[in-house]
């Protein structure tokens, strides 16, 4: 049976598939990342992990795959084929295509980025199927963007489209990594909100999840916190929306498992707060943790479908 390489590493753990030619998930697996151990372990992992997958698709569906996708976190040259830089793997400048590629056999590999491929398969299969601009923003431990067109993914220029967490919401507000102040994911994102809620409730253990159940109940120091967090989220995705004007605004990520406590909210901010802007339809990801996965192997069939073209 024909399929391609799936796998999407993400910072503790990497989840993985055997994807069929009409998108079906014919095997999944997940494995720890190992970052404790360095970049080259993280790297060889990766490696490993894909000549497993190739192995199993060999013995349970009698061929090898055709070709591999895999999404990385952090600054991606998917044109290389070059995993640039990634803070939590400590990884530089891997040239992931290319090992990946010797460890299968010299079958196709594609890159991508994991917000941006994530983006892809909601865009596609998921809560963006049949809007022709999208804009994905999934809401953990950071924030970013992917900006979909056309049943593609604008990468940018330089790869890093799309990286609405580092608009400027509040300039007076918390010191961001990147060097900025009062960047978008410096308070609203889920690991922003655990830290606001963890100090206003006095428990360090609470996080984003808790607060919202805090909501639920009516709790005003809850609420407090919330509506800053979704205040600080409205005026970012205004700021996008006026930018590219998309028709499907997709919310994901782990704020986004609040459902309507969100979404609600979040709706009316956005709405009182847009003058000559058309409003998107502001809608949860489909696909959850799936996504990217299951964009990995869109990565590939494109690959594939690319290279026949050519």
């Amino acid at each position: 049976m024909r399929h391609v390489i799936a796998l999407d590493v993400g910072g503790t753990g990497m989840k993985a598939a055997l994807v069929g030619t009409d998108g079906t998930l014919l095997h999944e697996a997940r494995r720890a990342t190992g970052r404790e151990r360095g970049p080259d372990a993280v790297v060889e992992t990766i490696l490993a992990f894909a000549a497993d997958l190739r192995a199993h698709g060999q013995e349970h569906f009698g061929e090898s795959a055709v070709a591999a996708g895999v999404a990385v976190p952090g600054i991606v040259d998917a044109g290389k084929g070059i995993a640039v830089y990634a803070a939590n793997l400590g990884w530089r400048d891997v040239p992931l295509r290319t090992l990946l590629g010797e460890r299968l056999g010299g079958i196709p590999v594609a890159l991508g980025h994991d917000v941006r491929t994530g983006g892809l398969a909601e865009g596609r299969i998921g809560a963006g199927r049949g809007a022709d601009r999208f804009l994905f923003v999934p809401l953990g431990t950071g924030i970013a963007g992917a900006i979909g067109i056309a049943g593609a993914i604008e990468a940018g220029a330089h790869g890093y489209a799309g990286e609405i967490g580092h608009i400027v919401v509040r300039p007076d507000g918390p010191d961001c990594g990147c060097g900025q102040r009062g960047c978008l994911e410096t308070l609203a994102s889920a690991s922003a909100v655990t830290r606001a809620w963890a100090a206003a409730c006095g428990d360090p253990g609470a996080d984003a999840a808790d607060c919202a159940k805090a909501v639920e109940s009516g709790d005003p120091a809850a609420i407090g916190v919330w509506r800053n967090a979704v205040d600080a989220l409205a005026v970012g995705l205004v700021t996008a929306l006026t930018l590219l004007d998309p028709r499907t605004l997709i919310i994901g990520g782990g704020l986004a498992e609040a459902g309507e406590t969100l979404f609600t909210p979040l709706r009316a901010a956005v709405e009182e707060r847009v003058t000559f802007q058309k409003l998107p339809h502001i809608v949860p990801a489909a696909l959850g943790d799936t996504a990217g996965c299951l964009g990995a192997g869109l990565l590939a069939w494109d690959l594939l479908a690319t290279e026949v073209s050519a």
